[in-house]
């Protein structure tokens, strides 16, 4: 369970120094410390369900989120977060493992995001229309369709079979949110293999 410091201290009211019990109880191994102000109960907690309570708001996108759909194969231990409106990038080395939080357009940040609850936790998470827009929005600008497609299916390593999966509508629906040459060109491209 997620405590923050002031949960922490409300469970200590019979304790005249709240500060050094918390600090006992992280030495004694009752307390799991994620970053300052901010523990775990269980060490064993994923990294994925902590990943809003360390900085918000926000949700899992880019590599974790495709690689959680399998959209690319590689297994990302690094737990990417989309933010809005922060103007920097943030990155969080814990216990539990790396967080790394960038933004994406305040416009499109709420689009296309999924709640999920797990053992008593909830994160939310991008679509996987939504990671692979993210992901595109944060990459130097594409100039036509085969550079897109090496980027995709070469650099990316996007499996061919989940691409045709995706939703798109929902895509469609993305591009105009960005203004990004990125997303524009992924829309454009889907369009043209669509009519194909």
């Amino acid at each position: 369970m997620i405590i923050t410091n002031d949960m922490a201290k409300n469970n200590l009211k019979d304790y005249s120094n709240k500060n050094n019990k918390i600090s006992r109880d992280i030495r004694d191994g009752k307390l799991f410390k994620i970053i300052t102000g901010l523990y775990e109960t269980n060490p064993n907690t994923p990294g994925y369900l902590l990943a809003s309570s360390i900085y918000g708001p926000s949700y899992i996108s880019f590599e974790y989120a495709l690689s959680f759909y399998g959209l690319i194969p590689e297994r990302v231990t690094t737990v990417t977060c989309a933010t809005c409106d922060k103007k920097k990038k943030k990155q969080y080395n814990t216990d539990f493992g790396v967080f790394t939080y960038r933004d994406v357009p305040v416009i499109a940040y709420p689009e296309e995001i999924i709640l999920k609850v797990e053992n008593n936790y909830s994160y939310q998470i991008a679509s996987p229309e939504k990671a692979l827009c993210d992901k595109l929005y944060t990459l130097t600008p594409l100039s036509n369709y085969s550079n897109l497609e090496n980027m995709l299916f070469n650099d990316l390593r996007i499996d061919q079979e989940e691409f045709k999966k995706l939703n798109n509508k929902k895509i469609y629906k993305l591009s105009n949110l960005y203004h990004s040459t990125n997303v524009d060109l992924l829309a454009k491209y889907i369009r043209r293999n669509e009519n194909e």
